[in-house]
């Protein structure tokens, strides 16, 4: 059973876009291993805090959404 876990920061993205990546990716992951495994395919996606995240040594300002 394939489980992918999605790391964003907290706020960036919308309900709408999370599902859109969720769906995204069940998707690729059918296209590789074939349909039978839509229902065994888990994708979590984890929101971590802006001050907990940071790329190139500086924590990111974030806008919500």
């Amino acid at each position: 059973m394939p489980f992918t876990t999605i790391k964003v920061i907290e706020r960036v993205f919308s309900k709408e876009k999370k599902a859109q990546l969720i769906e995204k990716v069940t998707e690729g992951m059918i296209e590789v291993y074939g349909e039978g495994m839509r229902d065994k395919t888990w994708v979590v996606i984890e929101e971590v805090k802006p001050e907990n995240w940071a790329i190139g040594g500086k924590v990111p300002t974030v806008k919500p959404k």
